[in-house]
């Protein structure tokens, strides 16, 4: 009976792709498929429609699509999306944000702030068949495979994310390496990804609507323009640190030597505890050479990590720490750097000015007369390396880095008080020149490095 009564619901207008982009979004079936680029290439009349019809499709399936916020869903996702399922097919629960089926399927509207816990604790232990990330750029890594940890299930839809983006944002270096030049780690599978490029020209639909869209996206600055008119991923990366390059700021692991002198530097919070371990060589070239991260940490655990993960053969000059460590709290009247102290971390207060703190940064980032940067870091410490690719501008103070997504700011913020410290380079063992020189004096060794042997004035000295 309801299958009867569902066959007789009234059939429902999803219209036609316009452009040859939006069909290959439709017909794709690789797990991860990323659709987008230039601004206008239909990318939202793609994903509600997409959507809708996966739900009629696969009776009983379920959908997520989210974005950063509710509000920048509303009006291109959410009220066009509604409009186009008749009341038989399906109803939209405005309290739950989901859209119910007949057939029983479901589409729910999610939200990201940023906030990581988000992921663990509004998202944990659900299950999509299909997930649609839109504008997949404002999120960062970390959040697309948290999100992608829901994309499971028991039944025999095939499982799918969708991902709609343009260049620039927080998530523009990771997209960027996936989807554009498809340079990919140990566990990623190159067949499971798939970039299907669209731009304004594209869009037959808008072209003949909005002839004015092109006047508006010409008139862009020429970054602007050659990011979100032409779909250019090198024009607008958006990066507060625009001169840090993988290919000149890492390098190889290799043995510090004991010589050399090592520094540690934190940001602490319960969110994130991140540590950085890093040395100094004879010319004042700093090497991060260790990280490691760790989120519910007390301060004992973050100060057990620390010195645990730090080899007794070690010798650290001094752990560089942020100031708020030194504020007395006020149920024990204690600060957390005493706490420290008391675990065997001895700590340094670092600087907190920020602006200044990342000028600094910035300056160790530069080449030396050496061909080489001042900071290099092992590949190895991948965080790190993530983190300063992903960190943006400030929109009210571009001279200071978001401190949102703050996810990805506690590593840097490490950095940030390891540059302002004042760190010193190890001095190479003075060493005796042997002249040939000294051959002609006739003087001998003792002569000539003690001045030769005691007479009555050095003993009445």
């Amino acid at each position: 009976m309801a299958r009867e009564r569902w066959e007789n619901t009234p059939k429902v207008e999803l219209g036609r792709p316009n452009s040859e982009p939006q069909w290959k979004f439709f017909k794709s079936r690789k797990l991860y498929t990323c659709y987008g680029g230039a601004r206008g290439g239909g990318k939202s009349w793609a994903v509600r429609t997409k959507a809708v019809g996966g739900a009629l499709r696969w009776a009983g399936i379920k959908i997520l699509i989210i974005r950063r916020t509710y509000r920048d869903m509303e009006n291109s996702l959410i009220t066009p999306l509604v409009k186009l399922i008749p009341q038989e097919v399906g109803r939209y629960n405005s309290t739950m944000n989901m859209v119910f089926f007949a057939n029983g399927s479901t589409i729910k509207f999610g939200h990201l702030p940023n906030d990581r816990a988000t992921v663990e604790g509004e998202y944990q232990g659900q299950e999509f068949d299909w997930i649609f990330m839109d504008e997949a750029t404002q999120f960062t890594e970390s959040e697309f495979r948290g999100i992608g940890g829901c994309l499971r299930g028991v039944n025999k839809i095939p499982k799918r994310m969708y991902l709609t983006c343009n260049p620039g944002g927080v998530g523009h270096q990771w997209v960027k390496r996936l989807f554009i030049d498809k340079k990919y780690r140990e566990g990623e599978n190159p067949d499971d990804y798939c970039f299907i490029p669209a731009k304004w020209s594209d869009n037959k639909d808008l072209m003949e609507s909005s002839p004015a869209y092109r006047n508006m996206l010409d008139n862009l600055p020429e970054n602007v323009r050659a990011a979100h008119r032409d779909g250019n991923w090198d024009a607008l990366a958006g990066q507060y640190f625009a001169e840090f390059r993988e290919e000149i700021h890492t390098i190889e692991p290799f043995v510090i030597p004991q010589e050399w002198r090592r520094y540690r530097a934190f940001d602490y919070g319960l969110d994130c505890f991140a540590c950085l371990w890093i040395a100094v060589d004879f010319v004042g070239r700093s090497y991060v050479y260790r990280e490691v991260a760790e989120s519910r940490l007390i301060v004992s655990q973050a100060a057990e990590l620390a010195l645990g993960v730090t080899p007794e053969y070690e010798r650290i000059e001094y752990t560089i720490a942020p100031p708020d460590m030194w504020s007395t709290q006020k149920d024990t009247g204690r600060t957390m750097a005493e706490i420290f102290t008391e675990c065997g971390l001895g700590l340094v207060k670092g600087n907190n000015s920020r602006v200044q703190g990342w000028l600094n940064v910035k300056e160790m980032l530069k080449i030396m007369g050496d061909g080489k940067p001042g900071l290099l870091i092992f590949k190895d410490c991948r965080g790190l390396i993530d983190n300063l690719q992903a960190v943006q501008s400030d929109e009210k103070n571009p001279s200071d880095v978001a401190k949102e997504p703050h996810e990805i700011t506690h590593r840097p913020d490490a950095l940030r008080y390891y540059c302002q410290s004042r760190f010193m380079a190890p001095e190479l063992a003075s060493q005796y020149d042997y002249d040939e020189d000294d051959e002609d004096t006739g003087m001998d060794y003792q002569t000539a490095m003690c001045g030769g042997p005691m007479s009555s004035s050095y003993l009445a000295y």
